[in-house]
């Protein structure tokens, strides 16, 4: 897709700002246009407030938790809200038929806890759910569209969870934006409409999803067209009234397992005790020291945080302050950081509820041993990037495995006036998912985040699916601390680059000193696995000569992210939107 096709999101954030009223919102979105121009995106500016902010991936969604802050509820009441909102309005990235990961700060004990939604693969699911008969690894849409790829939701027992533990608004009430909009209707984003295009030949191969993003013509629906939903605002009201079990028990519940195994080429096996048996789980924040700084994120099943961590610390051993962003040798070390932590990540991380991993991925004298391998002036060669030898309590053997992530993935950061802070990556993996809707929500596909292939040379992918196993991720929401007080929070969506996008970003707001906005909007490099992808048409692509003399071959292309962030300052809040997506930074 071409980034110019996002040219028109700057009309609708505009109009939208008139919509909500929002100081801080209209300032943001009546922004001109950015100097990387020919990306056709528009810039925005670093949107400040005093007490509270919301940083979402759609207008609407971001003015509901705002409305809810300013009404007296906290981040885990806002939460809600926001999440159930972007489900109407943003439907092709997360949304409660998919899963997440939360970050979240207590200001009342200066504690930061991480919430584990992650879809799980159904009890009946096996090692070979994505081979061929011939054994072979299926091709991906022929995997992901259908029943056999759809994960057990995680959403709506997090979004419980949380507001259970912390919230303060009544849970009915915060369902209520949502599913009066579902009802009355919304304008079709031009971001929605351009996708919904993209997915011709597939989502429209999809009876519900036909009726409901196609006209009777079976046109894609055009941006501004009025798009309601009542199915969906009936699930909200159920979920408000009986709680979390209203979604994983019962008609709703029915209803998925109803699309998911009776997909008529593609089926699958989750089924309605698969669902009633779904746990979200509570586990300890991975936290990398940086810079005297601790950066805080999700552990396995999420490889963020490690992966995260790992890059910084090798790229702390070298000076990138004086280097600066313009430099091809700041980007060497960079991308010769990631690659090595991404072959840690692709042959060690997984979820460690069935998968034991090295004790020390994050241990400071091994990744002083993997920077070392960055000390040369070229490029490591594809033989020289394999994973390492981190301390082990009890190794065992493992081979690397691949799967394949798509970056269809929606972030959000809140923060309320009592200093709760919620960081929030949400999902349903591909763009729409499986591509099937059941009870007027996007049904994942989160199953083929696992490895397709479950073992090589007789040894186990770490990645494999198993049954009630979490598939690794790259979402990596994150918080940072500085004398134990949290200063930064931020993530994104993009798939496996999700990883590059939120560390180079906090290299940017640490190392060279950017405002939050100024960093996301910085133009995008990333190397994962030895080619140097380059964001085209911003000054990155200036590099690529530079970096083809270094040793890299170079992909130009999207880079499409959707970095949303916040900066705790003791002025105030400073809150930068991705302006490659229709997001916004509101606040007071």
């Amino acid at each position: 897709m071409k980034l110019d096709k996002w040219a028109t999101a700057a009309s609708f954030v505009a109009a939208a700002a008139l919509w909500v009223g929002s100081t801080a919102f209209a300032q943001q979105a009546t922004d001109a246009v950015a100097p990387e121009a020919a990306s056709g995106v528009a810039a925005k500016q670093l949107v400040h407030a005093k007490d509270r902010m919301v940083v979402a991936a759609n207008p609407i969604a971001a003015q509901a938790g705002l409305d809810v802050l300013r009404a007296g509820g906290n981040a885990a009441d806002a939460l809600v809200a926001v999440q159930t909102m972007l489900g109407l309005v943003e439907p092709q990235s997360s949304g409660i038929g998919g899963g997440a990961f939360l970050v979240w700060y207590d200001a009342a004990t200066g504690k930061i806890t991480t919430f584990d939604g992650r879809e799980t693969a159904p009890a009946a699911a096996t090692p070979s759910l994505f081979l061929d008969k011939d054994g072979k690894a299926m091709p991906f849409f022929e995997a992901v569209v259908g029943g056999r790829s759809v994960g057990v939701p995680g959403v709506v027992r997090l979004m419980e969870m949380v507001h259970q533990r912390y919230g303060k608004k009544p849970w009915a009430e915060l369902f209520t934006p949502a599913a009066d909009l579902a009802e009355k209707g919304f304008a079709v984003s031009p971001r929605l409409s351009a996708l919904i295009g993209d997915e011709v030949g597939r989502l429209d191969g999809q009876a519900a999803a036909k009726a409901y993003f196609f006209d009777a013509g079976g046109a894609p629906l055009k941006a501004g067209v009025t798009l309601r939903n009542p199915d969906y605002a009936a699930t909200l009201r159920s979920i408000a009234a009986g709680g979390a079990s209203a979604f994983y028990s019962g008609p709703i519940a029915e209803a998925i397992v109803k699309q998911v195994q009776g997909h008529p080429t593609n089926p699958g096996s989750l089924s309605l005790d698969d669902l009633a048996k779904y746990q979200v789980k509570e586990r300890e924040a991975v936290c990398a020291p940086y810079r005297g700084m601790e950066v805080c994120g999700m552990g396995p099943p999420s490889s963020g945080a490690l992966t995260i961590g790992q890059i910084l610390a090798m790229t702390g051993e070298f000076d990138l302050q004086t280097l600066g962003p313009d430099d091809p040798e700041a980007w060497r070390i960079i991308g010769e950081a990631t690659r090595l932590a991404f072959a840690d990540r692709d042959r060690y991380m997984a979820d460690a509820d069935f998968v034991k991993m090295p004790a020390g991925l994050l241990d400071p004298d091994y990744l002083k041993s993997r920077a070392a391998l960055i000390r040369r002036a070229t490029a490591l060669s594809e033989d020289e990037v394999s994973a390492g030898e981190p301390p082990w309590e009890k190794a065992e053997l493992r081979r690397d495995g691949k799967s394949f992530e798509v970056p269809a993935t929606s972030h959000f950061v809140i923060v309320d006036d009592a200093g709760n802070i919620a960081s929030m990556t949400t999902t349903v993996e591909s763009a729409f998912g499986s591509r099937l809707m059941a009870a007027g929500f996007v049904l994942n596909n989160q199953l083929t985040d696992f490895s397709f292939v479950p073992e090589a040379d007789g040894k186990a992918v770490a990645n494999r699916v198993e049954p009630g196993k979490r598939p690794r991720s790259s979402m990596a929401p994150t918080i940072v601390l500085e004398d134990g007080k949290p200063i930064y929070a931020l993530g994104s969506p993009g798939g496996s680059t999700i990883i590059p996008y939120v560390a180079n970003t906090l290299i940017a707001l640490v190392e060279w000193d950017k405002d939050m906005q100024a960093a996301i909007s910085l133009p995008h490099l990333a190397n994962r696995f030895g080619t140097y992808e380059l964001e085209a048409g911003t000054s990155a692509e200036a590099l690529a000569d530079d970096l083809e003399a270094l040793g890299y071959a170079v992909k130009v292309g999207e880079l499409n992210s959707g970095l949303h962030g916040v900066k705790i300052t003791p002025q105030g809040l400073e809150g930068g939107a991705d302006p490659r997506r229709e997001g916004v930074a509101v606040g007071d």
